[in-house]
């Protein structure tokens, strides 16, 4: 393949087309350049090569020219001396001459028009190869991005049973009981506290009871209650008269 359907390939190269095509991306881009650049480089070889072979081209068209100009004037100077033989040799030395100018003016046309095409192909590519390194950057932090979510995507996809908003479901369901056990631990540490209040009022009377029991039986007067106790049975009580 030659330099100018290379060239004209990667000119043609749309970059999105070849990333979302690409397996790898960021080595499509990498190979992609390198080629790029090698090609540029072996672009403005040849383009040198060619307008050096344009310069020889007009050289040689120019020495033509004049060698046909010269051997007009040769000519004309044997018209003037009474030499027609020697003018005649002139004259188809001039044709000659321009004959081969002919030549080497097509050959420069056909040179230029090379030249041209190439220079603007040279131009073309060294802008695409400037693209392709202003969005390489770009193009290879979003492949890795989607790859990075399709990775995560398909992690969870293996997961059985994930599903996020029954995942969410049943960590609220665990939070929410978690928080119904720790007040079902707080009243009931409270009711705790009342009851075991309950029970040492309640040892009071009964000891209340006791006392007074004791002083029925033994005629005694019961002994003194704790302020605030109660008595579970009744004390007959003795009315004495003056």
């Amino acid at each position: 393949m030659g330099i100018l359907d290379r060239m004209s390939r990667l000119i043609r190269a749309n970059l999105n087309d070849l990333i979302d095509r690409a397996e790898d991306p960021e080595k499509m881009l990498n190979e992609l350049l390198r080629e790029m650049n090698e090609n540029i480089r072996e672009a403005r070889i040849q383009v040198a090569n060619m307008i050096a072979q344009e310069k020889l081209f007009e050289a040689d068209l120019q020495d033509a020219q004049r060698d046909a100009r010269d051997w007009e004037r040769k000519a004309e100077l044997a018209v003037t001396r009474g030499r027609d033989d020697l003018a005649r040799e002139a004259l188809r030395r001039k044709r000659d001459a321009e004959s081969i100018a002919t030549v080497y003016a097509q050959q420069l046309t056909s040179q230029q028009e090379m030249v041209a095409k190439l220079k603007q192909q040279l131009r073309l590519l060294e802008a695409k190869y400037s693209e392709a390194q202003s969005k390489k950057d770009v193009l290879v932090a979003r492949h890795r991005a989607t790859v990075a979510r399709k990775q995560i995507t398909e992690t969870l996809a293996q997961l059985p049973g994930f599903d996020t908003t029954s995942e969410l479901d049943r960590m609220e369901r665990k939070i929410r009981g978690d928080e119904a056990r720790a007040a079902a631990m707080e009243e009931l540490q409270g009711e705790s506290a009342t009851f075991q209040f309950a029970e040492l009022e309640e040892d009071l009377d009964v000891e209340s009871d006791l006392a007074a029991l004791k002083a029925r039986i033994s005629g005694e007067e019961p002994m003194s209650l704790p302020s605030g106790s109660t008595s579970g049975s009744s004390v007959p009580s003795t009315d004495e008269s003056d």
